[in-house]
Parts: C-alpha cells; structure tokens; sequence
C-alpha cells in the first residue's frame, strides 16, 4: 500500500461515561500508537441530562441532536452499527488510506449510545462499520476500534504489528 503522511485527523467519538478502568490503560496505549500515524482524538460526548428518566426513543434524539451540533459539515463520519459491513484489517486499512487520499480532513468513527443512535445520525453517516456479528459492551468496542485503527496503520507502513 501506499502510504502517504497527509492531515487527515482521526477522531473516535463514543456517548457515555469516560473509559472504564479495565480497558483505559489499553485505549491509551493504541491511541499513542495511532498517533505515530495520524493526528488522533478521542471525544467522549456525555449522555443528556436526566437520561435516567427518558424513554429509549428520547435519548437517541436528545444524544443524536449532540453528535450532528458536535460534527461539520466536512466530517467524514463512520457509524460503528451492528447492521453495517463488515471487512478484515487489511479492508480497514484499504478504508483508511483511500480516505487519506481523497484528502478526508475528518475521519470520525462514532460509538453511539446504549440504544444505538438515531435516525438522522445514520442518514448523516457516510459509512456504517460493523465490527462483528458478535455483540460487545461499549468500553470493549473502544478498545477493539483502537486496536484495528492501529493494526490497520500498520498495515499502510507494511509493518510487522499485524502479523505478531
């Protein structure tokens, strides 16, 4: 592959409470790895207030009004959703690097809420990912993200991560 050192910023938003300690320590490691690569966020978008008291429905609005206020207009936006295409590390990293190429300034992979994301925030969606068939609990597919998104760099260096 081809890799070339372009602006691109990768940003991974997730709605909810910051990283549980059981898998901070390892989001921490990824994202300092990715940064060897590309520029990298994490942006953790709190969940509305009196979420408690909320139906289903409510939340999903409330939190998908804060995420399109959070996004611009140029935000190349990737939902992370259970009913989205699925591809191997080295799609991935083909994913990435075509971004790149077409001068993405924002790469935003979105982790929704407990109850998914609404309805505007998938049309807004450039792309929707789905990690796996599997379901995983959202501190988990933070930490699953930061790992491909640096397995999928390594792959764009042809580095020897993805085969270790």
């Amino acid at each position: 592959m081809n890799y070339q050192p372009l602006n691109m910023k990768l940003q991974f938003w997730t709605v909810g409470k910051t990283h549980e300690s059981y898998v901070k320590e390892g989001i921490e490691v990824f994202t300092r790895r990715i940064s060897n690569y590309y520029s990298v966020q994490w942006q953790i978008i709190p969940m509305p207030k009196n979420a408690g008291m909320m139906s289903e429905m409510d939340l999903k609005l409330k939190e998908g009004e804060m995420i399109l206020n959070f996004l611009k207009k140029e935000d190349y936006l990737v939902l992370l959703d259970e009913r989205g295409k699925q591809m191997n590390s080295e799609g991935l990293a083909s994913f990435i690097q075509q971004r790149a190429n077409e001068s993405e300034k924002n790469l935003v992979f979105l982790i929704g809420g407990a109850y998914g994301v609404s309805e505007e925030v998938t049309k807004r969606a450039n792309y929707k990912w789905s990690l796996s068939q599997l379901v995983f609990p959202h501190q988990l597919v933070r930490l699953i993200l930061a790992e491909q998104v640096y397995r999928a760099c390594s792959i764009i260096r042809n580095e020897k991560y993805h085969h270790s």
